[in-house]
């Protein structure tokens, strides 16, 4: 775990999370415009697809994980009356560190800010961002601007079924060195122990797993490394094998969409982080779902439509 990965002349920080989102972007973009240059399209306009998802992805992400990853009161509270948040310190020294400088509550052992910030929610360089809620934002900004730069939709919609996955699987590099999206306790092989003070000890802590959140963690599942490899195994097998037997444009963005919703799927049931939820099921799960009966759906229409105008050719 490495929050920071590194310093810029002592004074500006670089947030892991943040570094390797960045260089999953530029890989993703960069296997983007490679692929336009190959079936002769203008890379341009690739690259301003690029930055104009990245920036609604963003957002998009922000707003879902404020939305429904289970902080929404805190961010109201946060601007509006801040001594409703609570903040599960170790002591009242750490509450008033210069790193909090908050309140003690020595009634409840809680840590309470004493500032208002009204622009917490907006701080997505410091993590929180839901991959679903960025999905949905990238997908509606694509679709305006391939519209407006006349290019083929579909076509474009292929090739962001093996750079999204490419890139996801960096971004989730970034969350093993942040230490969020941890996964649940293990004895296996695989766990993986946090350092004190990080999330899943911060999270053990409160479950009373631990005497204190500054103990390295019990071993948990690495989710992160697991969807990262997930990430990169579904855009290998898009790129290297089913992009050239699709049998429609748009067939391997359904694979995609697919692919990736029954694999977050299954890995939400192994998570342990905060993340909100209904009737058991994580809000990924209730989304993946969605998708993947739209995975389906899309299936059908765009696989008609392809059949559709091979028998309209076929007659002329």
């Amino acid at each position: 775990m490495r929050p920071q990965l590194f310093n810029f002349l002592d004074k500006i920080s670089f947030p892991s999370y943040f570094v390797l989102l960045v260089t999953g972007f530029l890989f993703a973009a960069t296997l983007g415009v490679l692929w336009a240059r190959r079936i002769g399209r203008d890379p341009d306009v690739i690259v301003d697809l690029a930055l104009g998802s990245l920036i609604a992805g963003v957002a998009g992400a922000r707003i879902f994980h404020v939305l429904f990853d289970g902080y929404f009161w805190d961010y109201i509270h946060l601007c509006t009356d801040p001594a409703k948040v609570d903040w599960t310190l170790l002591s009242r020294a750490e509450c008033l560190s210069d790193r909090y400088e908050g309140t003690w509550d020595a009634v409840r052992n809680v840590c309470h800010p004493t500032h208002r910030d009204c622009l917490a929610w907006a701080a997505f360089w410091a993590g929180g961002l839901t991959y679903y809620g960025g999905f949905i934002g990238a997908s509606i900004v694509a679709w305006y601007q391939l519209r407006r730069d006349r290019f083929p939709f579909w076509k474009a919609a292929d090739m962001a079924g093996f750079a999204i996955p490419t890139g996801l699987g960096f971004g989730r590099m970034g969350c093993l060195l942040a230490g969020c999206c941890f996964g649940i306790r293990t004895d296996g092989v695989l766990g993986l122990s946090f350092p004190p003070n990080s999330p899943a000890s911060e999270s053990q802590f409160k479950l009373g797993l631990l005497a204190s959140k500054l103990r390295e963690s019990l071993p948990v599942h690495p989710t992160q490394i697991y969807e990262s490899a997930v990430s990169f195994a579904i855009a290998a097998f898009l790129l290297l094998w089913l992009h050239g037997r699709k049998r429609y444009d748009g067939h391997v963005f359904v694979w995609f969409v697919a692919l990736y919703a029954v694999a977050r799927f299954l890995l939400e049931f192994i998570r342990a982080d905060d993340r909100g939820g209904v009737a058991s099921l994580s809000t990924s799960q209730w989304i993946g779902v969605g998708l993947l009966a739209f995975a389906y759906g899309l299936h059908r229409l765009l696989s008609r439509r392809a059949a559709a105008l091979a028998t309209s050719s076929a007659a002329s």
